[in-house]
């Protein structure tokens, strides 16, 4: 597997076990924990596959992984890299500081950072109307470039003069909308304590949901409840990772160690 950071702040949990059944009913998670959570539906499947490895791969997607790493560059088309399948970008608002236990790199984007892409017309010296047979190319006008110094098709001088595009107020937003979801604060919000099923559904917690829960399971021995607080840390979130890509029983299995084996 690649080597990757694992350099994060790790984040608790309390988790409720019926240590009869040897399964976890529920946890209470914060706002970082359920933070993380949602992240994971944003991850590219090509990171998922890096971050576990091929060899630990349900299916033919760690075949795919290697055969791209394996595929010669005379192969890809112009312009195309591998690293785009091989090192997908990721771009979530469901990432904060606190919340990517994963080490993923945080993307760098704000409307100050979005460069306007910039176009390029002929650099000859012409007016659109005039006399004389230097005083108008209106030929020339009609062609535009993207790459600095290209050959104008009617008359052969080179396109310098640079033409900046406006963009559309609509493009503004989505700059605006992208740039606020890497801004660090994450998809939920801290007001509340959240519940974390095994299968990992997420919803607010309160004291009555609890008791419901309770219910649910047909819980007959209070006794047999215990509360148990875990840390989540890289190890353990590329474990959730995995789990919630073979079981249902994700917290019971990284947790009680049931399914799932360390160092995955």
């Amino acid at each position: 597997m690649a080597t990757i950071s694992t350099t994060s702040t790790a984040l608790s949990m309390k988790l409720l076990v019926d240590t009869r059944a040897q399964r976890v009913l529920f946890a209470e998670a914060s706002k970082d924990v359920v933070d993380f959570l949602f992240s994971l539906l944003a991850l590219p499947v090509g990171t998922a596959v890096k971050l576990l490895g091929k060899e630990s791969m349900v299916g033919c997607l760690g075949s795919l992984y290697g055969s791209v790493e394996k595929l010669d560059g005379a192969y890809v088309q112009p312009g195309a890299a591998k690293d785009a399948l091989l090192h997908p970008t990721v771009l979530s608002p469901a990432v904060s500081t606190k919340s990517s236990l994963l080490g993923l790199p945080a993307a760098a984007l704000s409307p100050g950072a979005i460069k306007p892409k910039m176009f390029y017309r002929c650099n000859r010296g012409c007016n659109p109307v005039g006399f004389g047979a230097h005083s108008t190319c209106p030929s020339c006008r009609g062609y535009i470039t993207d790459t600095y110094a290209t050959e104008c098709p009617s008359c052969g001088s080179q396109m310098t003069t640079k033409l900046t595009l406006v963009p559309a107020e609509s493009e503004d937003q989505v700059v605006a909308q992208a740039a606020a979801v890497v801004s660090g604060k994450g998809f939920v919000q801290g007001i509340v304590t959240y519940t974390v099923m095994d299968d990992l559904a997420v919803a607010p917690m309160s004291s009555i949901s609890s008791i419901t829960l309770l219910n649910t399971f047909d819980v007959k021995d209070i006794g047999a409840l215990q509360e148990k607080t875990v840390q989540l840390g890289y190890k353990e979130g590329l474990e959730i990772l995995k789990a919630s890509l073979q079981s249902k029983t994700v917290l019971t299995d990284v947790f009680l160690g049931k399914k799932i084996n360390s160092g995955a």
